[in-house]
């Protein structure tokens, strides 16, 4: 099959992968209003065409934080993601460190961010979220700088975790714990694949990075009961003080849909944040993404920076997001498709495909540079 586009990679994925996989990253919350929302609004925004202008030199290349990138593209924390591809968080990072733009590392990656580090030869961001165990907190913060990670990305919208049918009815967490075992094993036999590559080859199956509460053999089910005991519902902002008082890096805060949220990150020493609704997957019937980013944009003013996540498929939405007021996009799902469907070669490959929707769609609407896209590249009903 050649694969094309995001949406093949998509296909070829879930041909690949146990049905419980897939359906984990293919899902949001309850009936995925949120989710379809994301990619629907994107898509419906129309960018005004301009031709004859001098678009030699284009060129797709950005700043964040310091760092030179080839798009305005970071790699989303997706959790388990090293499941999709043996070793997977590595080759992610390896892939990423080529392209180069940033990845970002789960606090429940499957790999533990020592190993990334080591056999990627390159520091990741990381992901971090509030947990009930402050001192595992810390000592992540540590583990984190000790491996030469700059900057943090807090996730700040799972004070519980979200309602997911679909991962209910895979036998990823519905059912008894004996029934949820035999589904994954009868699943993964279905998919020989996957089940060589990444279910034998693959191992230690382990969440490398918290693997020191959980020991070295707690499996998926062990997960999931202790990540949703350590939640922490009573989360404030003066809690995330702490964390930037901790934190000696750049602190991106992730999970802003509101103006005053935005406001209130940047107050307490934020030096970015994403405007994300967790790609659909924690409150449905939230906003879409990009539905919320022009208020927060307006609320925090032109200098500060706005990233934005959630439904990104296409050169032409990143585009469209920055037109509407972002400096760049994190993708999630497209980075894990591509991993499941060709390994970190795939993760390559999506790279190159966005960035040529991009010089695309930027040379027909007039712009050079990054710099150059703003709202009048958009129909003037969608700016």
């Amino acid at each position: 099959m050649i694969l094309a586009d995001i949406a093949d990679y998509r296909k070829q994925a879930r041909r690949k992968l146990p049905h419980f996989l897939f359906e984990y990253l293919d899902g949001g919350s309850f009936s995925q209003q949120t989710l379809h929302d994301n990619t629907r609004d994107l898509q419906a925004i129309k960018l005004h065409q301009r031709v004859l202008r001098e678009v030699s030199g284009l060129s797709t290349a950005t700043d964040l934080f310091g760092q030179e990138l080839a798009l305005p593209v970071v790699l989303a924390p997706v959790g388990i993601g090293g499941l999709y591809g043996r070793r997977g968080e590595v080759q992610v990072a390896r892939a990423a460190h080529a392209a180069p733009v940033p990845f970002t590392l789960s606090t429940v990656s499957a790999c533990s961010i020592e190993e990334v580090r080591e056999k990627s030869g390159a520091p990741v961001w990381f992901q971090l979220y509030m947990l009930k165990d402050r001192g595992f907190m810390k000592d992540m913060l540590a583990r984190a700088r000790d491996a030469g990670s700059d900057v943090l990305v807090f996730t700040v919208d799972m004070p519980v975790p979200g309602i997911r049918y679909r991962d209910m009815r895979s036998g990823l967490s519905g059912g008894g714990a004996l029934e949820r075992k035999i589904n994954r094993f009868v699943q993964a036999v279905l998919r020989p694949g996957w089940a060589w590559d990444v279910g034998l080859q693959g191992r230690p199956h382990t969440l490398g990075n918290v693997a020191s509460v959980l020991g070295d053999k707690a499996g998926i089910d062990a997960f999931w009961a202790w990540i949703s005991e350590n939640f922490d519902p009573s989360i404030t902002w003066k809690d995330l003080e702490e964390i930037r008082a901790l934190w000696p890096g750049k602190l991106i805060i992730k999970g802003i849909l509101s103006a005053e949220d935005a406001r209130e990150a940047f107050r307490l020493g934020a030096d970015g944040i994403v405007v994300s609704n967790h790609g659909g997957r924690q409150l449905d019937g939230a906003i879409s993404s990009i539905a919320a980013l022009p208020s927060v944009r307006q609320a925090v003013g032109p200098e500060r920076t706005v990233l934005m996540d959630g439904g990104i498929r296409t050169g032409l939405d990143i585009v469209r997001a920055l037109a509407l007021g972002a400096d760049g996009v994190m993708i999630g799902r497209p980075w894990v498709y591509a991993l499941a469907a060709r390994g970190g070669r795939g993760v390559t490959e999506i790279l190159d495909i966005l960035g040529k929707e991009m010089t695309v769609s930027m040379a027909l609407t007039g712009c050079r540079s990054i710099s150059e896209i703003s709202p009048a590249i958009l129909e003037s009903d969608a700016a």
